[in-house]
């Protein structure tokens, strides 16, 4: 017996050694290289370092930048949690429930842009909200509402909710697909027995699909908020480049930019030690409100 469990000790620290040094290298290293880099001044290329304390992070708090930033990554993450949570769970009912013949066809076309690059999704938006060529502004203009055509990712105004737009239609697939799992593992007698008590198929919505889902929701809005806080700034970076006049910058652009392109690498790490600050709180923060018990039938 004694033998048995030190060999499967032995077998469990064979498996996750391995693992566990990946996860060292790839998520460990830099977390904690990232908040080292935070204390000094540094170009990010030169060997010399100043170790400067606090410094980052006071200039951080008085930077009239980062404010900004952060209302424009919580207006993306409350835009893409509404936004593609409506439609995702629209499409599933409708896809999962409605006996819609086509519904294999349009599961490849809701989820084609996920197989998509987000830079190729950037470049291909931006091509969209062309002024002059654009599908939005021609469209437009096609329907007689030319008063209503504008250089959307060139106007303080309409930048940054022109952004909302890529990133909802790049996200529906992935996230109908998770709820349309949870759909299909309903049983077909609660349903039944809702029809019974004489509810209707909104009621039916209420009352059995969503309680019975809510697994499977709670999961998409935290995966969105983590990506959206965390990795917004490819699709910044590609269409706007935080501008006109930083009215698009994200926090992830802004460390990007003070990164790799001010060659501020200090003032950089410590802009990421911010973002995870706030990705853990916001998750956190969530979670306590997103709690629930677990509806059983």
């Amino acid at each position: 017996m004694v033998q048995s469990k030190k060999q499967k000790y032995l077998f469990l620290a064979f498996c996750l050694i391995p693992t566990f040094i990946m996860f060292s290298i790839f998520t460990l290293y830099p977390l904690f290289s990232g908040l080292y880099y935070s204390f000094f001044e540094w170009s990010g290329s030169s060997e010399n370092k100043e170790f400067i304390g606090i410094s980052n992070y006071i200039q951080l708090f008085n930077d009239e930048i980062i404010p900004m930033t952060i209302l424009h990554d919580y207006f993306l993450v409350a835009a893409k949690v509404l936004g593609i949570m409506v439609l995702a769970l629209f499409f599933a009912v409708a896809l999962t429930q409605l006996k819609i013949k086509e519904a294999p066809f349009y599961r490849i076309v809701f989820f084609f842009p996920n197989i998509m690059s987000v830079v190729v999704i950037g470049i291909l938006w931006t091509f969209i909200y062309n002024p002059s060529l654009g599908l939005v502004n021609s469209g437009l203009q096609f329907m007689g509402l030319e008063d209503w055509t504008r250089p959307w990712l060139g106007s303080e105004k309409w930048a940054l909710p022109s952004l909302v737009l890529p990133s909802i239609w790049a996200g529906i697939g992935l996230f109908m697909l998770m709820l349309m799992g949870g759909i299909a593992n309903v049983s077909k007698s609660y349903y039944e027995a809702a029809e019974i008590d004489g509810a209707n198929e909104w009621q039916q919505f209420w009352k059995v699909t969503l309680p019975l889902v809510w697994p499977q929701i709670k999961i998409s809005i935290l995966y969105i908020v983590i990506t959206t806080l965390n990795g917004s700034f490819i699709i910044v970076q590609i269409m706007t480049g935080g501008g006109p006049n930083n009215s698009t910058h994200v926090m992830g652009s802004y460390l990007y930019e003070q990164a790799f392109v001010q060659y501020n690498f200090g003032y950089g790490a410590t802009i990421g030690v911010m973002i995870l600050i706030l990705s853990l709180v916001t998750v956190l923060i969530l979670q306590f409100f997103m709690r629930r018990e677990r509806v059983e039938y």
